[in-house]
């Protein structure tokens, strides 16, 4: 029976996914999996016996990844399973700017109370009137999963749109409307966009990256949306671009102590993923992915090892799964274990490796452990 903690709360629509091989436990420390959402675990101390873990979520930004992976735990996340729900309020973070819809929200209830509301609100709408976003240009900035769904969406609703992502995938060029812009530099989008949206995993490459620098290529007036992490912005600079009406509005999903009391700022509490079709198709992935890893050793969607896969393991055979350095005589020490092989596989992601091999009948797992134990390996299970 393996054993699958959970941190946070994670959909019960994922944990019945879970078959009769597992069970759902509290203490991480006798866990095979753990599932989990936004708890930092850098400080936590993990098992031998602990094998994965899946965010149920894209950011990985609260798990150790440097650390698992020298201790062979394979980390993975939930890419594009949110991606719609975020897409949805990235749309509505655009509308609610351009509409002025906070500030008249706000107005509207102090009218409570008032006699002749109707009188009073037509007297004094005018001041919250706004803009349309059709025909208006918008920047989008990363074009993973979510990027790409924000500027097919904003493109059918009228907008023009451009976007910008050096490390574009073949999945998601296939996915983006044929008819937006792609730029290859940063300076070539900032000056011609009304909007800009921010969608970038938060690195030591990307911190505070939306800096005075780049305010200053942008048109004056520009409304920027971060739906990505709070990293990625420069507060200073954004309370200067604020205060001088180079950045007319910002809309953000995550904020800190400071940019909250910013004027022209609109706060949403984080709920970019939390939808009930997100949590669901979250926990469903998460759950699908550590279950595949665990039976069959393959890896899908991790962010410290490769993809690597084989399929199910198939009747009659055995699965060597093996973590290991990326160096060539590691490789060389699994291909000699003499071994009747029927299948292998070898991916490299960095500094690490993992090698499946499809085995006809039995595999001593000890044996293969004794053979398999320099300091070139990290981890060395058999599945069937």
């Amino acid at each position: 029976m393996y054993k699958i903690a959970t941190l946070n709360k994670i959909s019960p629509v994922g944990l019945a996914r879970l078959t009769d091989g597992y069970t759902v436990i509290d203490n991480t420390d006798e866990a095979n999996g753990i599932l989990v959402r936004s708890q930092a675990m850098h400080d936590m101390e993990f098992s031998k016996d602990l094998l994965a873990i899946a965010r149920a979520g894209a950011g990985v930004n609260n798990i150790p990844l440097d650390r698992c992976a020298q201790e062979g735990i394979v980390v993975f996340n939930t890419p594009g399973a949110n991606a719609n729900a975020v897409k949805e309020l990235v749309i509505a973070g655009m509308l609610l700017a351009a509409r002025n819809i906070p500030e008249g929200l706000a107005w509207a209830k102090t009218l409570a109370g008032t006699e002749n509301v109707g009188k009073a609100v037509e007297k004094g709408k005018g001041q919250f009137a706004g803009t349309e976003i059709k025909g208006k240009t918008l920047g989008v900035i990363g074009l993973g999963a979510i990027g790409v769904m924000v500027a097919n969406a904003a493109e059918d609703l009228g907008m023009d749109v451009i976007g910008y992502d050096p490390f574009l995938s073949v999945k998601a060029a296939h996915n983006l409307s044929n008819t937006i812009q792609i730029v290859d530099a940063l300076k070539d989008l900032y000056p011609k966009c009304d909007y800009i949206s921010i969608h970038v995993p938060a690195m030591d490459s990307t911190n505070k990256m939306i800096n005075a620098d780049a305010f200053a290529q942008m048109k004056d007036g520009v409304i920027f949306l971060n739906f990505s992490r709070d990293k990625l912005m420069d507060d200073d600079a954004l309370e200067a671009a604020l205060a001088s009406g180079k950045v007319k509005k910002y809309i953000t999903d995550f904020t800190d102590d400071r940019v909250i009391n910013f004027e022209n700022v609109i706060v949403l509490p984080h709920l970019g993923a939390s939808s009930a079709e997100a949590e669901d198709n979250c926990a469903s992935m998460a759950v699908d992915q550590i279950m595949d890893y665990i039976e069959n050793g393959n890896i899908v969607n991790s962010v410290n090892f490769p993809a690597c896969s084989l399929g199910p393991v198939a009747a009659g055979t055995s699965r060597l799964c093996v973590i290991h350095k990326n160096a060539p005589s590691a490789l060389e020490a699994i291909t000699g274990l003499g071994l009747s092989t029927s299948n292998m596989i070898n991916k490299s992601k960095g500094d690490y490796a993992y090698t499946l091999v499809e085995v006809t009948g039995d595999v001593a797992e000890d044996d293969v452990k004794g053979k398999l134990s320099g300091e070139d390996f990290i981890s060395v299970r058999v599945v069937k």
